[in-house]
């Protein structure tokens, strides 16, 4: 994690000067200034979190001189074998997004309420429906 903080750190200071030296050249020209401000808060807060996360898990082989890449093998995590929740909490993104831009309050409300819906599911999509028992037997092996 210590490479992933130092990028994403170097990269937000870089780009907080960098709309500094715009703002200061444009006389705030919104649109730019507010864009470069963010995107390097966002890459601060990005860095910041892989800074603070590093100190307290292992050391990973990536991270050390001496690693080996046969000791990054195994498992990464539980991953979603298959899940239509992705595209369809991008896609009422999309329509939240249209909402916003045209100001169509009502579209709001439906984009807003359908993202919670497709929250949800993702939530929740292991506890019902087909997942449900191969999600059980998991559980039951790892207790």
């Amino acid at each position: 994690m210590k490479l992933e903080s130092v990028v994403f750190l170097l990269c937000g200071l870089f780009l907080e000067l960098a709309a500094i030296g715009y703002i200061l050249a444009t006389d705030f020209e919104p649109a730019g200034s507010v864009a470069l401000v963010l995107s390097g808060g966002l890459c601060l807060f990005v860095g910041g979190y892989f800074w603070f996360i590093r100190r307290r898990i292992d050391e990973r082989p990536e991270d050390r001189e001496d690693g080996e890449i046969i000791e990054g093998a195994g498992d990464l995590g539980f991953f979603a074998p298959a899940s239509y929740y992705p595209i369809g909490l991008a896609a009422v993104i999309v329509i939240l997004g249209i909402g916003v831009a045209f100001w169509y309050p009502w579209v709001m409300v439906v984009g807003a309420v359908a993202i919670l819906g497709m929250v949800c599911g993702m939530t929740f999509e292991f506890y019902t429906g087909q997942n449900k028992e191969h999600h059980r037997g998991e559980v039951a092996e790892h207790v």
